[in-house]
């Protein structure tokens, strides 16, 4: 790609996921980070770029220490401020694409010499928290040092407006999406409810660069960011996040746009994509045609990974004959690992541009992963992986964890046969794709029977799982199965309960045949929903209706369902009877009831359904049904108050209120 004069080129030094602070409390490889990302900006200054942009995760914590933000400003000052001038027009709004006390580009501040801006987004480690939702970058941004932009105030309604600069007769329109958790991002995109804005005129004109900060492969179905689901009038994504350096530009063919990955500029854990070079480029754009300069890294500490088995290997392979084997495995074990060690020195000392001396040299990493299945009736007798690491004690920098073994997973090809299945035969007959699962699920309760929950209602709720793809149909079954049979059991006398377990059978067997007369009601009847909360997130919560706390079930449903057997079958009554064999409904078996006691004077409003009003008393707690949900973050102590209080709910460590007030405040409203 052809490129014109300089006065026409924007050099912009692209990096990611500098990490600084990773690993500072290891006395080892505690300024590994720092000194990277220190180098990365040493090169800014020295290529002579026009600014730089940095992809997300610039801290490795949310709430750097001390040390790591004064490398930083310090790495930031000597390098960003200068006489030299900026010759970046700015042509954007800055109240639209920056948020905090200063809304303007630092370079254009008068009280500021910036030579070089630094532009960035925040990544998943160092995102905005607390009271203010302020993060590190708001502070690199509050004293100069930085432009942060790219922030997403609302997660389900998100709109990217683009930095608008000019160099020459060159135009950048750099758009900045900061990180947001995958799955709710997934949905707002397939939802389409985000919305890229574009410069009004000559958007031909434009040169369109993205930086995201986002998982780029699938790790399940909605935690990524498909690349197909960014504009195709971009032409040239970076993406942050991923660890590995596929710096060299790669066109989708779908979306038109090419998409690169710098990776990390430390490694932080022992996988095989950490392990390969890092690098750092320079993206000289001018016009609407871009040409890359990578950049090796030469500070980052060496790393090198092998993976053996030693099944296969020629130098392991003989030591299966061998009883005590334990001795011999080490040594040729050690063996691989000086080897590697030499290996990573030589490698570094490669790409260095002067000579060093033997002790200035650092420490590399090392990982050899070792698959020591073997064959029936041998083994290999391994030393303790910790304390075979520890023979490298001043050799390598990760003194712990060297070696790591592992065998593989074996088949059992003649499992034992499980009388509580179902036949054979019932199995092969439903090993089509087209198998029902209502018939499936017959088959497998009729060999293994249920003993509390009605076994057609189960089956029923799974069908509508499965098939009408109601996601929530198995918990409110159980929710509701379970409330009818403790208010069954709780009205039982004390002589009673000695008899529990044939009570709970009866109970069962009543609630099976009232299902399978068409007195209960099925699980895709309509359901009523109790009203909404007001303070209910959608996106963070899923839509109130999919919930299962949401479903008002009628206390009332199996009285109705009860009387209307009765009425149906004239005066005839039904009688379970103790005999496992024998379930009759004659009016002839009926047994004699108990002379009844004389009614109660009931108080007035004994009988009548509450009706809970709307109250503005801060003191009230209004009982609604549970909501059960994983992914709520900030609502957790508002909704406690909420909970139906006959339902406990645990909160994991996500779900914690930032703001203890009101924390506390929840927990004073629950007595």
């Amino acid at each position: 790609m052809g490129l014109s004069s300089n006065a026409d080129t924007i050099r912009i030094l692209v990096a990611t996921d500098s990490h600084v602070g990773y690993g500072e409390r290891d006395s080892i490889r505690k300024d590994d980070s720092w000194k990277s990302f220190d180098e990365v900006m040493q090169l800014a200054k020295s290529q002579d770029v026009d600014m730089v942009l940095l992809g997300g995760d610039l801290f490795h914590e949310n709430k750097p220490s001390k040390k790591s933000m004064y490398q930083v400003m310090r790495s930031l000052r000597q390098n960003c401020l200068g006489d030299k001038p900026c010759e970046l027009e700015f042509l954007s709004d800055a109240s639209e694409v920056f948020d905090g006390a200063f809304n303007s580009v630092n370079y254009e501040d008068p009280d500021i010499n910036v030579a070089i801006p630094v532009f960035s987004i925040h990544g998943n480690h160092d995102d905005p928290t607390g009271d203010g939702n302020l993060c590190a970058l708001d502070l690199l941004q509050v004293s100069g040092l930085c432009n942060y932009f790219g922030r997403i105030p609302e997660v389900d309604k998100i709109e990217i407006k683009p930095i608008l600069l000019q160099k020459g007769l060159t135009k950048l329109a750099l758009f900045g999406m900061s990180n947001v958790r995958d799955e709710r991002l997934f949905r707002t995109f397939r939802d389409g409810n985000v919305k890229f804005f574009r410069p009004g005129v000559q958007q031909k004109d434009w040169f369109n660069l993205m930086v995201v900060h986002q998982n780029h492969h699938a790790r399940s179905e909605t935690s990524y960011l498909p690349e197909n689901f960014l504009p195709d009038f971009l032409d040239l994504v970076i993406w942050g996040h991923e660890h590995e350096c596929l710096i060299d530009p790669r066109l989708n063919h779908e979306t038109n746009f090419h998409v690169m990955q710098p990776g990390s500029s430390v490694a932080t854990s022992l996988v095989a994509g950490e392990a390969v070079a890092k690098n750092v480029a320079i993206l000289n754009i001018t016009g609407r045609e871009f040409k890359l300069e990578k950049h090796r890294i030469k500070s980052a500490r060496p790393f090198v990974i092998k993976e053996i088995a030693l099944q296969t290997d020629p130098r392991f392979k003989k030591l299966l004959k061998l009883k005590d084997n334990r001795s011999l495995l080490t040594n040729e074990l050690e063996k691989i690992v000086l080897e590697l060690i030499q290996q990573a020195k030589n490698e570094w000392l490669y790409i260095q541009d002067e000579e060093v001396e033997e002790k200035d040299i650092p420490l590399p990493l090392i990982r050899l992963k070792v698959d020591y299945t073997a064959p029936d009736g041998c083994k290999f007798d391994c030393e303790n992986p910790r304390r075979f690491s520890n023979r490298f004690v001043n050799k390598v920098a990760n003194i712990t964890d060297v070696v790591h073994f592992h065998k593989k997973t074996k088949i059992n090809h003649a499992p034992n046969v499980d009388k509580k299945m179902p036949d054979e035969s019932v199995l092969a007959a439903m090993s089509g794709d087209s198998v029902k699962v209502g018939k499936l699920v017959h088959e497998f309760l009729t060999a293994q029977s249920l003993k509390i929950i009605p076994q057609a209602q189960f089956g029923d709720a799974v069908t509508q799982y499965v098939e009408k793809g109601d996601s929530h149909a198995m918990e409110a079954f159980v929710n509701e199965s379970l409330s009818h049979q403790v208010k069954e059991m709780l009205a039982l006398d004390e002589d009673s309960i000695e008899h529990l377990d044939e009570y709970m059978e009866r109970f069962r067997k009543k609630r099976e045949e009232m299902f399978a007369t068409g007195l209960l009601k099925k699980a895709n009847r309509e359901r009523k929903l109790h009203p909404r909360p007001v303070n209910w997130d959608s996106d963070e919560q899923g839509e109130w209706a999919d919930q299962p706390g949401a479903v008002i079930v009628e206390e009332d449903d199996e009285t109705n369902a009860s009387s209307a057997l009765s009425s149906k079958r004239g005066k005839t009554s039904l009688f379970i009877s103790d005999d496992e064999n024998l379930s009759t409904i004659s009016s002839l078996q009926k047994k004699k009831s108990a002379p009844k006691k004389p009614a109660k004077n009931l108080p007035s409003s004994q009988g009548r359904k509450k009706i809970v009003k709307p109250t503005n008393d801060k003191n009230t707690t209004q009982n609604l049904a549970p909501i059960f949900t994983q992914r709520s973050q900030r609502g957790a102590a508002t909704r406690a108050s909420q909970l139906n209080n006959r339902v406990s709910m645990g909160l994991i460590e996500d779900e914690i209120s930032d703001d203890n007030d009101a924390f506390g405040e929840a927990i004073r409203r629950g007595r």
